[in-house]
């Protein structure tokens, strides 16, 4: 039987891909500090990634951000419009601290101080983006940037974004971004990068 070719065109991700979505985004930060602070246990990491993206898609990014994904690859964005809805309520929260277990504290004080940070022009947020690294080169991860990037930009808005592995920046560099600052999370986490990019003409993403 001949198998389908894995393809990377984005395409939006609705409720019934949050079994795909969560397990694509657990292979992808695998590796990613902030989320190996979050979840040390070796054993166990991927499971809990699995949940804890899984509970951020349907609970959270789905109802109320722009989500999109490819084969293997998904990407949550922020819209202004969608700016003040996408905050997590209380049933969502609780969910979290459940998975992240004794973690929960740490999670809870780090997203405080990103909140702290945030910025107030309207703006596009890049929540999270990842791609199996199984698919590593094959153009997953940008095609969806270039996507989220295309929505900006015909909006006339810049983009923001934390990433907290520093491999990571030369390719948000590479699309523009330029990194406004660094900060360690509170309770002696990894560092995580704020970066902003201004809109460009759609024809330059």
């Amino acid at each position: 039987m001949t198998r389908m070719p894995i393809t990377n065109t984005p395409k939006t991700a609705s409720i019934e891909d949050a079994q795909l979505v969560g397990r694509t985004l657990a292979l992808a930060f695998d590796d990613d500090p902030m989320m190996r602070w979050f979840f040390p246990d070796d054993a166990s990491r991927e499971s809990g990634l699995t949940r804890y993206f899984t509970t951020l898609f349907t609970r959270q990014y789905a109802q109320h951000g722009v989500c999109e994904r490819t084969d293997a690859a998904a990407a949550f964005w922020v819209s202004p419009e969608g700016k003040d809805k996408a905050v997590p309520d209380a049933e969502t929260i609780q969910e979290l601290q459940d998975i992240l277990g004794d973690r929960a504290a740490l999670f809870r004080d780090a997203v405080e101080a990103a909140a702290g940070h945030s910025p107030t022009e309207p703006h596009w947020y890049l929540a999270v983006i990842g791609a199996d690294p199984a698919t590593q080169g094959q153009g997953h991860g940008s095609a969806l940037l270039r996507s989220g990037l295309a929505k900006a930009d015909a909006a006339g808005l810049p983009v923001y974004l934390e990433s907290s592995k520093a491999s990571n920046l030369p390719v948000y560099e590479h699309f523009g971004f330029t990194v406004l600052g660094e900060a360690r999370l509170p309770g002696g986490g990894p560092e995580i990068w704020a970066m902003r990019r201004d809109a460009r003409p759609p024809s330059d993403v």
